[in-house]
């Protein structure tokens, strides 16, 4: 008797992230989704380091973070264009996510700044 799921076969791969790497699984079949995933945060956190506002990558790779959550919750958010920033679709209020996501990006950067004061 053979189970009609697909048991996906779990590989590791060897992904590049601002110069280091890393061996992380990947799902046999979703490689190519996870190096796309890998060039997508790449160039989020290049552009994050060329402003010269944010320095080292664990900084960079945070803020990175944070705007990809908060595009990801705007997509989400405008996918159903209702009123008051929330969609058909959603119960998320877009306006809201945005002040949060400032409020936690300031929180972070205080953090992380009187971090450094420690060394």
């Amino acid at each position: 008797m053979t189970d009609s799921k697909e048991v996906k076969e779990v590989k590791g791969v060897t992904i590049n992230v601002m110069g280091r790497e890393f061996r992380v699984a990947a799902p046999g079949g979703e490689e190519r989704q996870l190096l796309a995933s890998v060039d997508f945060l790449n160039k989020k956190m290049r552009e994050i380091r060329d402003t010269g506002k944010v320095v080292g990558n664990e900084r960079i790779a945070i803020m990175a973070a944070l705007n990809i959550a908060h595009e990801y919750l705007q997509l989400s958010a405008g996918s159903g264009g209702g009123k008051g920033g929330k969609s058909a679709h959603s119960d998320i209020d877009a306006e809201l996510v945005r002040r949060k996501m400032d409020d936690f990006e300031g929180i972070i950067e205080k953090a992380l700044a009187d971090q450094e004061k420690l060394f």
